[in-house]
């Protein structure tokens, strides 16, 4: 079992981070800070750099905690919140990732999600700090507050759109 959460804490941890990297520098293929509050803007969402450099950051520090499961309940909880905006993001485009669905942010949320309430396993800095394993309650408390404070993001910083402009939609060819 430790194997097994260790491999999906380095997977999943290290592709939230690297999505990170990619809204605010130009390494892993993003298109530096600007590309980042472009992508934002185009998304909706006020703040432009700052935002960029929130989201990214949080992406950045949530991915590289949860892959060394050093705070998991805190960086799983960031990644859910994250990650839950992604998805509000995506969710006019439907669930499936060829149609840019939710489908991965969603997958990230669980992944997060059961983290919390597995925790990190033996091989883990929360292990050997003697962090593990923490109430059941914390594992609850993250899996609302995660997804909930990405929504409150989504609320807060969201743009309702233009009048006339439309949020673009992408169909499955039949």
């Amino acid at each position: 079992m430790d194997t097994g959460l260790l491999v999906l804490r380095l997977v999943a941890g290290l592709l939230i981070a690297g999505h990170g990297v990619q809204k605010v520098s130009f390494r892993l293929g993003g298109n530096g800070l600007a590309g980042g509050t472009e992508e934002f803007r185009h998304d909706g969402f006020r703040g432009g750099r700052l935002t960029a450099l929130a989201a990214g950051g949080s992406q950045v520090g949530a991915g590289l905690f949860l892959a060394a499961g050093l705070l998991t309940p805190a960086a799983a909880m960031a990644a859910m919140g994250v990650m839950t905006v992604a998805s509000t993001v995506k969710w006019h485009n439907g669930l499936w990732v060829q149609n840019d669905g939710y489908e991965y942010p969603m997958v990230l949320v669980v992944v997060s999600a059961v983290l919390t309430l597995t925790g990190p396993g033996r091989w883990s800095v929360d292990h050997v700090l003697g962090l593990t394993p923490w109430p059941l309650w914390v594992s609850v408390a993250v899996i609302v507050i995660g997804p909930a404070s990405g929504l409150l993001t989504r609320v807060v910083l969201h743009r309702p759109p233009a009048p006339g402009r439309r949020t673009p939609h992408v169909q499955a060819a039949d």
